[in-house]
């Protein structure tokens, strides 16, 4: 029987390939709303940061979502992907 085959994405702040089951997907929908997509499935330009509290604050610093989205991230964006941790 056939593999299943691996899903890779990119992180947009340490560019490292991974597979997609271990980022989170940030999108921007077409009426410009910014949200967190935990299932991968909204319509929008998505984003995808890796699970990890560095990463997340280093995309809040550097604005890294903000250009690839293409729109301002509003802070309680960063502060709902930092609670998911607890």
């Amino acid at each position: 029987m056939k593999e299943k085959k691996k899903i890779l994405r990119t992180c947009v702040v340490s560019k490292e390939v991974c597979e997609k089951k271990d980022l989170i997907r940030i999108v921007r929908t077409p009426e410009g709303e910014v949200k967190i997509d935990l299932k991968g499935k909204l319509n929008g330009r998505g984003a995808y940061l890796k699970l990890d509290k560095d990463i997340i604050e280093l995309a809040k610093k550097s604005k890294a979502l903000d250009k690839k989205l293409e729109v301002q991230v509003p802070d309680i964006i960063y502060e709902e992907l930092l609670n998911l941790f607890n």
